[in-house]
């Protein structure tokens, strides 16, 4: 290869990690795997050592990964927040060992995991903390201050009050965490988060910090950046004092002499990753002293006295025994793959997810293949590729009919997922009962797969809103129900009722309308029957939503099953209203309007409609007079309406009376 043809490849591979930089430092939504990434850096810095002459400014061998996010305020880091080097053999580590003791005499070092998480800086004065940031590019990072506040294992208050700190610190998501959230993810049948590292920094950089606090993160603290008031002279003692002072630090670390000493300790911690309850993808050899550090210093990206070990993804081959075929909420065919149990990770693996009918063909995955597994980001398990076919084998088809309910199954909109066709699909109307009892939608305590399935069973309930007609008779019929879990559910039930418009629109199970889109709807339109009204374009206004997204939530509206549910909720008095965000009811069509409501209305309770008219910033009144400004009137009103059209007052009806509602948005 010439000097040209070099440079085109080095050009190449900067444009490619740039890229791939921007999906997992920016975007939280990494496409390669992380061995995959450091292959392409490790061959863009052999290719830059040989040829230094091609090294350019911009070339990501020469800064840190991650630009601080536009979202957030910018913040510059004092003291760089370096990245580390990567090793990934044994003989690396040695000529790391070498190049230290070049320099300095009988080195001890410090071994430690790496965890995989994001990295960030908090900032304490007087003991208290003050400011949270990310990595960034290493001199600037974002102002993530609100969301680290709820970080539960970040002290908010040291045991000493030292007059200025700055720590460095991982946060991460536990594997039960990660585990508990992707499980909601998939049956919510959203997006999931590939790793424990992407949760973790997607949730941490969340403009609503209500968000991060419900994803349950951490934070390992493992680093002094500045501090006032006290000597430390090594990272030990460091890590002894920052424990005394209330924070997290590595659970485990090991004191080391020689090379011999660090490359067992790394393969030990390399042995325990599938026990550790946190994720981690290499060990981290530092130089103890802080002296010592100080003469060695750091090149323009790392520092000399560090050197992260990274281990290679674990792959095994095993039999692909069957493929299983299940029915989500929304009718969507997922196939699951069924193997011969083998160990990753440390942990048995006998099965893993196969997408979609593209997925499968791209791989030409058949039954009885010989296939290798991996997990991917340590943690999910994944079909890397096909060893070979077993004699005989056919390419996989996906069924025709629904394997739940025998009705035919379809390609919508050019998708990958293939669905269900028919909405009464008993497996879709469980998953549907599923998915509006969880913690995210309606969250009903003691509702579980369990006694949905009972329920179902005993021929008591065919929908979700049958749930509020259940009786304390009925659960007690169920086998195992006492008196007082019969007392809690109900109580439960009867509570939800009460809940935020977000977590009643989220249960409805809208194609593409996750909870952080119900969110958006309700705080746009504000009430359940505003929303029904609009139409796609106006809900393609709400940043944040596309026309697909808007579209899928008219279409919903727009059927007459949708009209016969919103009949139902009003029916049940189930809240339509959003409660956690209060209306400017400054200049509303109801602000400082006298109402009366007479007649029976199809769609509210009186109780229902009077809330309804205050939160927006009216009144109500039982009686008709010349104060009164609308007589909203039902079927079968009386005296009162009479009045009102006597006097010349404005009579609205129930349709009359939405469209008021959709134009608080607009006042």
């Amino acid at each position: 290869m010439d000097i040209n043809e070099i440079k085109l490849k080095a050009q190449e591979l900067r444009s490619k990690i740039l890229y791939h930089n921007m999906k997992y430092y920016n975007e939280d939504s990494p496409e390669i795997s992380d061995y995959e990434y450091d292959m392409l850096l490790r061959e863009l810095e052999d290719i830059e050592k040989e040829y230094p002459q091609l090294i350019t400014a911009d070339s990501p061998t020469q800064r840190v990964g991650g630009e601080a996010a536009e979202k957030f305020s910018p913040v510059e880091h004092k003291v760089p927040m370096e990245s580390l080097h990567d090793s990934f053999s044994h003989e690396e580590i040695r000529d790391f060992d070498r190049r230290i003791r070049e320099n300095v005499d009988s080195p001890e070092y410090i071994v430690e995991p790496k965890i995989d998480g994001l990295s960030v800086s908090a900032e304490y004065r007087n003991g208290v903390f003050v400011r949270g940031s990310t990595r960034g590019d290493g001199n600037v990072g974002e102002d993530i201050t609100d969301n680290l506040k709820t970080v539960r294992s970040l002290p908010m208050k040291l045991k000493k009050p030292v007059p200025y700190l700055e720590v460095r610190g991982e946060v991460y998501m536990s594997i039960k965490s990660f585990e508990e959230l992707t499980a909601r993810q998939e049956e919510n049948e959203e997006k999931t988060f590939k790793n424990p590292r992407n949760a973790a920094a997607g949730s941490l950089r969340q403009k609503d910090a209500k968000i991060t606090g419900q994803r349950k993160l951490d934070i390992f603290v493992f680093n002094v950046q500045q501090i006032e008031g006290e000597e430390l002279s090594s990272h030990q003692q460091s890590l002894d004092y920052l424990r005394e002072l209330g924070f997290t630090v590595l659970p485990f670390y090991y004191r080391c002499r020689s090379a011999d000493d660090v490359l067992e300790k790394i393969d030990e911690i390399g042995n325990m990753r599938g026990e550790l309850a946190f994720q981690t993808d290499g060990a981290v050899v530092k130089l103890d002293s802080f002296d010592q550090r100080s003469v060695l210093g750091s090149t323009a990206k790392f520092p000399r006295w560090a050197e992260a070990y990274k281990y290679p993804p674990e792959e095994k081959e095993t039999e692909l025994l069957d493929i299983e075929v299940n029915v989500g909420r929304t009718g969507v065919l997922t196939p699951t793959a069924v193997f011969s149990p083998i160990t990753l990770a440390g942990t048995t693996v006998n099965r893993a997810t196969l997408h979609n009918s593209d997925f499968i063909a791209e791989k030409d995955i058949r039954l009885g293949d010989t296939v290798i597994l991996r997990k991917a980001g340590e943690i999910i398990p994944e079909v890397v590729s096909v060893v070979c076919h077993k004699e005989g084998s056919v390419p996989y088809r996906l069924p025709e009919i629904c394997p739940s309910c025998g009705c035919p199954v379809k390609y919508e909109n050019e998708e990958a997922a293939l669905r269900c066709t028919n909405t009464e699909c008993p497996a879709q109307l469980m998953r549907n009962m599923i998915h509006f009892v969880s913690r995210d939608a309606m969250d009903i305590d003691g509702l579980g797969e369990k006694v949905l399935h009972a329920l179902d069973e005993n021929g008591l309930i065919h929908s979700p809103f049958d749930l509020y007609r259940l009786t304390r008779v009925d659960i007690l019929s169920l086998k195992g129900k006492k008196d007082k879990s019969a007392d809690n559910l109900i109580s439960a039930i009867e509570k939800s009722k009460s809940n935020d418009l977000y977590r009643l629109i989220f249960g409805l199970g809208i194609r593409h309308v996750g909870q952080k889109a119900a969110k958006l709807l309700a705080d746009k339109f504000r009430t359940l029957d505003a929303i029904a009204q609009a139409s796609a374009e106006d809900i393609s206004s709400i940043e944040g939503y596309g026309n697909i997204m808007a579209q899928s939530v008219a279409d919903y509206f727009a059927t007459d099953k949708a009209k016969d549910i919103i009949k139902e909720i009003h029916e049940l008095g189930i809240n339509t209203v959003n409660l956690s965000q209060p209306v400017n009811t400054q200049n509303t069509p109801f602000t400082g309007k006298t109402f009366v409501i007479t007649g029976t209305l199809p769609g509210y309770k009186r109780s229902e409609a009077a809330a309804i008219i205050e939160k927006l910033g009216g009144k109500v009144s039982g009686s008709v007079s010349k104060k009164t400004s609308f007589v909203l009137a039902g079927e079968e009103a009386g005296s009162k309406l009479t009045k009102a059209q006597q006097l010349g007052i404005s009579i609205i009806d129930e349709d009359e009376f939405i469209k008021m509602q959709a134009e608080v948005n607009e006042s």
